[in-house]
């Protein structure tokens, strides 16, 4: 059969450094860090007491305060997110066959915060089990899908993918997958993550993973360079409309890219720590160019995972050097984490926004806070360093592994 093609015609985001797309792209183009000192708890005693927080946002103003305090943190933001790519898609809720819109969403962890509290709340206890009656599904990893399904009415596929921080690309694929095949006209995918909590930080500075220049936060998510020390951690979501490109068409619909492509790996190697070479990261990519039925010499941008970790960066470069070859000197590639900070399984979406806006606009947002050059990292690579670059971007691809070996890769394409 004939694959379907899959265009994006809805974008939304809450990213801590912007509430709103067109905040977050500004914040992108103007090198803006989100990181400052936790306040979400009392970071004192932790290693690491900086994060990149969601700000200045009241949830009350988006959603009833009744149906607010029945969602963690991590439903919450999916819901503002995916109600803003729904109202930038335009799409008629009186004429659109709701049978055939579904919602696949990403998250690697889940109510974190809520299960937290809920365990706190019971150790404090004398024993006796009193637990919230909604702690179950404000906890669970699938109800940020469920939630905006039930707002909206959407009765297609409704699920959520786990993969670690390669949830939400995970999510993205299987949305383009589902439309190719015929069984949706529209998907509303993307992902959400909420871990700026006591057990997130706590977790993650017990495997000295984050970065603890809690001196100078803002300058501490540093992809690529010499002293980068570890990934700073981060909260928000992005939700993205996929649509059947007739279906679109025939609305009117106004499209942001076509996504062409999308591939999966293992590293088959460790729980966290990346392959050494990046077997997995070179597979992943060429699964991705297959897919798409694309050449590497046609790829533009490429908005790398970029955590900030010593181990991952150059693994990362060395497999985008040994798949594109002579081609990889001319691509820009960039890290928006070293502003965004690491939302985890939220990451894939609101990278995959950034490539997509790099599309639409013709420019690639900077990678931050490098001074410094890796001796380990090829000088002839255009890592996009501390400047926004004008580009004529016509394909796009943004990366995405999460611990377990998990890798995810996506493709855009400027619609023909």
């Amino acid at each position: 059969m004939e694959l379907k093609r899959v265009v994006v015609t809805g974008l939304g985001a809450l990213t801590p450094i912007g509430n709103t797309l067109d905040e977050y792209w500004n914040a992108l183009l103007a090198g803006k860090s989100g990181a400052a000192p936790v306040t979400h708890f009392d970071p004192e005693k932790f290693k690491t007491k900086f994060a990149c927080e969601i700000k200045n946002f009241e949830v009350t103003d988006f959603i009833h305060r009744k149906e607010a305090r029945r969602m963690d943190k991590f439903s919450q933001y999916a819901v503002v997110a995916s109600d803003e790519a729904i109202v930038d898609a335009k799409l008629d809720m009186d004429s659109i066959n709701k049978l055939r819109v579904g919602v696949i969403w990403g998250a690697g962890i889940g109510g974190l915060e809520t299960f937290q509290e809920e365990m706190i709340n019971y150790a404090n206890g004398d024993g006796t089990p009193k637990f919230n009656p909604f702690f179950i599904p404000k906890m669970i990893a699938d109800i940020a899908p469920g939630n905006i399904s039930i707002k909206h009415g959407f009765m297609g596929p409704n699920y959520t993918t786990v993969s670690a921080c390669a949830s939400s690309a995970n999510a993205m694929i299987d949305a383009l997958n589902y439309i190719r095949l015929g069984h949706c006209d529209v998907i509303v995918t993307g992902g959400s993550e909420a871990a700026v909590t006591i057990a997130g930080m706590g977790g993650f500075n017990a495997m000295h993973a984050m970065s603890t220049r809690n001196d100078d936060p803002q300058k501490a998510s540093r992809p690529f360079d010499a002293t980068r020390d570890g990934f700073v951690l981060g909260e928000g979501a992005g939700a993205i409309i996929l649509e059947e490109y007739e279906h679109a068409k025939a609305r009117g619909a106004k499209i942001y890219a076509e996504v062409i492509g999308g591939g999966l790996s293992s590293d088959a190697y460790h729980m966290t720590a990346p392959h050494p070479e990046g077997i997995g990261v070179v597979a992943v990519m060429k699964n991705c160019l297959e897919n798409a039925g694309m050449q590497p010499e046609e790829v533009d941008h490429i908005n790398t995972h970029g955590t900030s970790t010593p181990l991952g960066d150059v693994a990362e470069l060395k497999a985008i050097t040994e798949v594109f070859g002579d081609h990889a000197k001319n691509i820009n590639i960039n890290s928006t984490k070293s502003m965004t900070g690491h939302l985890l399984g939220a990451a894939g979406a609101i990278e995959a926004i950034a490539s997509i806006m790099a599309i639409e606009h013709g420019i690639v947002p900077p990678t931050i806070n490098h001074s410094t050059v890796d001796e380990n990292i090829d000088p002839n690579l255009n890592l996009t360093l501390n400047e926004p670059q004008k580009r004529n971007v016509k394909v796009a691809m943004s990366n995405t592994f999460g611990f377990g070996g998990h890798n995810a890769c996506v493709l855009f394409k400027k619609l023909d």
